[in-house]
């Protein structure tokens, strides 16, 4: 396992390291930069200095620390957090699932990669505890909604992208420039209230039912190590626009798995995902927003076309069972040798 993170050891100031299997290797010394809480200050710095950041993290030979001993940190401010709607697979299921009767996927979305603002501020770091959210659900046997804890905690399985490099407001970036501004990528586990989002959602969206918590790998996968594993991703149909036609060869041939109180309950790979990253990248800048450093986007959840590949709960129960309270969820991804960080949170009792 490779990738950037931040630490600290008994009380010690948090500084930047690199993930080498079963330890942490201190960069502090190569230079103020990875003295730093965060990664921010070096993912700003553009591709060349990654490049040479990542050989020199690679050979480094400073002071290594167990990784039992050290205590992970949130590896980067966040600035920005969007959410996409990314697989097919998934967007069908759900469509299925809510519209029996009708297209399972709206008109727009082969067109653009849907997505949503979330709350950068509730991003966490992996191992951090998941509070049963509290918030307005309708019963079907009701008339009225209540404000209760909700019944129905799912998870979501996503792949999302960290952004290095920013960019001026009122010009978009190119998916052909993807790699010029994001610096690395994390697993996410966007834990989602089913019930409070289901009524809320309409007409604007997610909101409650997914800003209370969303949860990180503490290592950042720098891009660059992952070049092996790109592959062309699925066909899209109808072709989409020109603006969104480039970067379909930035697929990730990610292997993916859910485990849920120590039991593999899924497997899939992010390859399969209809909008690749440059897409959402596109996207999410087309209109003149603006990038900044610590901009995090994650794609939605990843399901397969097989049984068992499914990203969430609520497709892989068939909308009959969630998470109950003292649940522990592990999220893993593997790039042939090389192991992202994973996501690890525990459902903890409502307040």
């Amino acid at each position: 396992m490779s990738g950037y993170g931040v630490f600290s050891v008994a009380g010690g100031a948090p500084r930047i390291g690199w993930r080498d299997g079963d330890e942490v290797v201190d960069l502090s010394a190569l230079g103020a930069i990875y003295a730093q809480p965060s990664l921010n200050a070096l993912m700003a710095l553009g591709p060349t200095a990654w490049g040479e950041s990542l050989a020199r993290a690679r050979v480094h030979d400073g002071p290594r620390v167990p990784l039992g001993a050290a205590t992970l940190q949130l590896p980067f401010e966040v600035a920005d957090y969007v959410d996409f709607y990314s697989s097919l697979e998934h967007a069908t299921n759900m469509g299925r699932l809510f519209r029996p009767d009708a297209d399972p996927l709206l008109p727009n979305w082969r067109w653009l990669p849907v997505g949503y603002h979330g709350r950068a501020g509730t991003v966490v770091v992996s191992g951090t505890g998941v509070r049963r959210p509290r918030g307005q659900l309708k019963l079907p046997d009701s008339d009225a909604p209540v404000y209760a804890p909700s019944r129905r905690l799912d998870i979501e399985l996503e792949l999302g992208f960290v952004v290095g490099v920013p960019s001026p407001l009122g010009e978009p970036v190119p998916a052909e420039r993807f790699a010029d501004h994001v610096f690395g990528v994390v697993l996410v586990n966007d834990w989602s209230a089913r019930d409070i989002q289901a009524w809320e959602y309409v007409p604007l969206g997610p909101f409650l039912g997914k800003s209370f918590q969303t949860s990180i790998s503490a290592w950042v996968t720098p891009l660059a190590l992952l070049e092996a594993r790109r592959v062309e991703a699925p066909q899209q149909e109808p072709p989409v626009l020109a603006h969104l036609a480039a970067g379909r060869d930035w697929a990730l041939d990610i292997d993916l798995e859910v485990e849920l109180n120590g039991e593999v309950i899924s497997r899939g790979n992010a390859r399969t995902l209809y909008w690749t990253m440059p897409q959402q990248l596109a996207h999410a800048t087309s209109n003149g927003a603006s990038l900044r450093t610590g901009d995090l986007m994650a794609s939605g959840t990843i399901s397969g076309p097989d049984p068992g590949s499914e990203g969430s709960l609520i497709e892989l129960t068939h909308n009959t069972s969630f998470l109950d309270d003292g649940d522990e969820v592990v999220l893993r991804g593997k790039a042939g040798e090389l192991e992202l960080g994973e996501v690890r949170g525990r459902v903890l009792p409502a307040v």
